[in-house]
């Protein structure tokens, strides 16, 4: 049990580290990428409004569009062309705060690497500008805009470039400008490397100290936890010996003075005191870990067989028919003293909270290397809770406890015990609205 409760403690506190993780380098790397996309686009913006001019010589080059005109960002954001005689360095602003949008200048246009292509009205290229690069010439330029003309886009991104696509200063034919974003790229995945390794070396660092504190952080609570078992385990042992004190004289008064109901309630009373202290020492055991299991090959569907045999009689009683769908030669490594146990509070279960008159379905099956058991009963009266609450240990579905179906409200309890120390589980189900169904799988 405080094994149990120590992985839970790591595992949930390692699940809210790795989501903290997660998120705070995820932040980091979106914000890096925003960035860097906002900066790529406003020096696409900046290029392409600076080759907007004709540079081949065949036009006459307006004064507005003079190459020692800068251009600087409105308060909207939107580009607007104003001759600034002043020489100093351009800005280009761009829209929103500057963490996601940087302030760029002069430097930044002419430490970019890029190329133009000029497109006359027919789509025909009429110039290439590539003193901005070194990797791309003339004819690769021209199968690039190509590309993009044969896309349609106005922008978008082309192997390691973005591109622009900007009607001409005269309205005659087209500009495309191409940015190498090549670096932002490896900057991108270099972020994202180096923040994905620092959050793996948290992660681990973090695990191994929690690994380390987990025993002290879960301390008092398995203190508690070791008090309640052992306080179990001593008042069962205490409690046997006056049990079988109560029996024995029960016998030897029925012996001198004849069996009477007092006697017969006193001797049923006995024996299901015994019965339960039985169970619950059971459970303390597995609780403890202490537990010993013989794990050896069992015939399954033999076993299940024979249970089912030991309960027709009491099923008989009731008017309960047993169906029963049992594959031949099951076999399994298990306890079997412990799988006896689980098929035989399984079985009981159904006998006892069944409908009279009701029929009881009994499947055993193998899927692959799955073995599936389970056993399905009619109840009227099936409690509206989720099925997984009758595994509690002391649950009864009569909330005024009486002794009417004879449980105690912990076989269910010892069966998933049972199940979880095989490597299998128990699964409860409703079917309709008056079946419920157990599954034990292994």
């Amino acid at each position: 049990m405080v094994k149990t409760l120590q992985k839970k403690f790591i595992f949930t506190a390692m699940t809210a580290i790795t989501i903290l993780i997660v998120v705070l380098l995820g932040t980091v790397n979106v914000v890096n990428i925003i960035r860097l996309n906002n900066q790529n686009e406003n020096l696409m913006n900046m290029l392409s409004e600076d080759n907007k001019m004709p540079k081949d010589g065949n036009f006459e080059i307006r004064p507005e569009y003079s190459p020692d005109v800068f251009f600087e960002t409105a308060t909207d954001g939107d580009i607007k062309e104003e001759p600034d005689n002043s020489m100093e360095p351009p800005v280009y602003n761009g829209n929103g705060f500057r963490l996601f949008n940087p302030v760029l200048n002069e430097d930044d246009r002419l430490s970019a690497v890029y190329f133009v292509v000029k497109i006359d009205e027919e789509d025909n290229v009429v110039f290439t500008d590539i003193s901005h690069i070194s990797t791309i010439d003339e004819e690769k330029a021209e199968e690039y805009a190509n590309s993009v003309l044969s896309e349609g886009k106005s922008k978008g991104k082309t192997d390691n470039y973005k591109y622009t696509v900007s009607e001409s200063f005269d309205g005659k034919g087209k500009t495309i400008v191409f940015l190498d974003i090549k670096k932002e790229t490896q900057s991108i995945l270099a972020v994202a490397l180096v923040s994905a390794g620092i959050g793996f070396v948290g992660w681990i660092l973090m695990l191994v100290l929690i690994i380390a504190l987990s025993k002290k952080a879960i301390k008092p609570i398995a203190a508690n936890i070791e008090r309640q078992k052992q306080f179990i385990t001593d008042a069962g042992h205490e409690i046997k010996t006056p049990l079988a004190i109560i029996l024995a004289n029960t016998e030897a008064m029925e012996l001198h003075n004849g069996e009477s109901k007092w006697s017969k309630n006193i001797r049923k009373q006995t024996t299901r005191l015994s019965e339960l202290m039985q169970r619950m020492l059971s459970l303390a055991k597995m609780d403890e870990g202490t537990a010993v299991l013989k794990f050896e090959e069992i015939d399954f569907s033999k076993m299940v067989k024979n249970t089912v045999n030991s309960f027709e009689e009491s099923a008989k009683k009731r008017n309960l028919k047993i169906e029963k769908d049992i594959e031949e030669d099951v076999h399994l490594k298990a306890d079997k003293e412990s799988m006896t146990q689980l098929v035989n509070i399984l079985i009981d279960n159904a006998v006892k909270y069944a409908d009279e008159g009701t029929d009881i379905n009994l499947k055993l099956k193998k899927h692959d290397k799955h073995i599936r058991f389970s056993v399905s009963n009619t109840c009227a009266s099936l409690p509206d809770i989720d099925p997984e609450k009758m595994f509690d240990r002391f649950y009864r579905g009569d909330s005024a406890r009486t002794q009417k179906g004879g449980g105690f409200g912990i076989g269910l309890s010892v069966a998933r015990e049972i199940a979880q120390m095989h490597k299998g589980k128990i699964l409860a189900e409703k079917k309709n609205e008056n079946i419920i169904s157990f599954t034990f799988e292994i």
